[in-house]
């Protein structure tokens, strides 16, 4: 009875690891796609956002470290090594808190993210510059959200008027991501068929909808993602921890057992 109650154990501890590592692999594949995504909004504040890198780096971490406690599990199972086993319930119990902790402060910090956000697009947009080569990458991306969320500016096509560009121009010219009607290009700016001197924004032919909520949206869909997967891998940490004890406690017994009686 206590050899099958051992083996159902090692299985399913086994199990658990299997799963415990491929979402570790999951987490992990989620940081490094936040710090080399260069086609979406991710990108605009990659490189602006000290706290996303932190994140990226923070997921990286813990996925990596995911995945290396799902293979001693596995070992540890396997081959009934009980000292793998209690280090393997220390790190799950290290891990665990971490996650706890990591979730607490996004949540406490997502009203400064949004802050953050709003600084970023504000300065991308008034120091936008389609004939400078430093910025490329940003500005293309943010191309790339205007014209995929149908949106234009931050809180609305007024926020451009910021731009040093564009105020050089006399407001003669807009960005063409911001274009309701087809144009040549969805990158840099595009000029006015009429123009006058009492020219503005409000003249333009742009969507008028900010991309602000749209963003918001974006990101906390892909959040909701992150978060969910995060909280599987703390479920199966709670039962690997449970299966680790049983496993190790019924290891114990067996061996006790075994001890021969004079």
């Amino acid at each position: 009875m206590g050899s099958g109650c051992l083996k159902v154990t090692k299985y399913f501890l086994f199990l658990f690891n299997l799963l415990f590592f491929i979402l570790g692999a999951v987490i992990l594949g989620f940081g490094i796609w936040i710090l080399v995504d260069k086609n979406s909004f991710i990108s605009v504040l990659q490189t602006s956002s000290y706290s996303l890198r932190v994140g990226a780096y923070i997921l990286i971490g813990v996925g990596s470290v995911t995945m290396l406690m799902g293979f001693l599990g596995c070992v540890g199972a396997v081959n009934e090594i009980r000292c793998l086993l209690g280090l393997y319930f220390t790190c799950l119990l290290l891990i665990l808190i971490a996650q706890v902790a990591a979730g607490l402060l996004i949540y406490f910090q997502r009203n400064a993210l949004k802050t953050e956000m709003s600084e970023i697009v504000g300065n991308l947009i008034q120091n936008y510059n389609p004939y400078d080569e430093s910025n490329r990458n940003l500005e293309t991306a943010w191309d790339y959200v205007q014209t995929q969320l149908s949106c234009c500016g931050w809180v609305g096509p007024e926020n451009w008027k910021n731009n040093t560009i564009l105020q050089e121009k006399n407001e003669t010219s807009y960005p063409c991501s911001c274009s309701n009607e087809s144009v040549d290009s969805e990158v840099g700016f595009c000029p006015l068929e009429n123009t006058s001197n009492t020219t503005t924004f409000e003249g333009w032919p742009v969507r008028k909808q900010g991309c602000m909520k749209g963003v918001q949206n974006w990101l906390q869909e892909n959040l909701g993602i992150i978060l969910g997967v995060c909280t599987g891998v703390a479920v199966i940490e709670l039962l690997g921890m449970v299966l680790s004890i049983c496993l190790c406690k019924n290891i114990h017994t067996e061996e006790y057992t075994k001890v021969p009686k004079y």
